[in-house]
């Protein structure tokens, strides 16, 4: 059988260049991909944390006509501003110490480092409203949150 792997994941985003903005310097990653396809009106915007091979989190415009009509891409708008979008889950080896310099960074936090059963877990939105959730992954404990 033939290898499959995920390439890149994608949140839809009210505006790319804040988005940019936000993954690059508030979270620190680092740009995979940005090429404008001039004769689509077509930016194809990937980050990713530094340092990695694994997906690359494509930052894509919410869509307008052809694709979607004027009130469709309003209602898609509206929901990924409530954060129905999708979630990203990220993983780190210390959930405080990313909180803590996240935080300095300007990163607003829906809730502090929380124990939980699977781990320490925190949540964060980006400037479009997607769900971001930051997880220290512990071995499962249900006794333990």
């Amino acid at each position: 059988m033939s290898t499959i792997k995920i390439a890149n994941a994608q949140f839809w985003v009210h505006d790319q260049d804040a988005a940019l903005d936000f993954y690059t310097k508030k979270l620190g990653w680092e740009v995979r991909a940005d090429v404008t396809m001039e004769a689509w009106s077509f930016r194809w915007l990937c980050v990713a944390p530094p340092g990695g091979d694994g997906p690359a989190l494509v930052l894509m415009p919410v869509p307008g006509p052809p694709m979607l009509d004027g009130a469709s891409s309003s209602q898609l708008s509206d929901l990924v501003a409530k954060g129905a979008g999708g979630t990203l889950f990220l993983e780190t080896d210390d959930c405080k110490a990313a909180y803590d310099e996240l935080s300095a960074r300007g990163v607003e936090f829906n809730d502090p480092p929380t124990v939980q059963p699977y781990g320490i877990d925190t949540s964060f939105r980006d400037p479009s409203g997607n769900n971001i959730r930051l997880t220290q992954v512990m071995e499962f404990d249900p006794e333990r949150g």
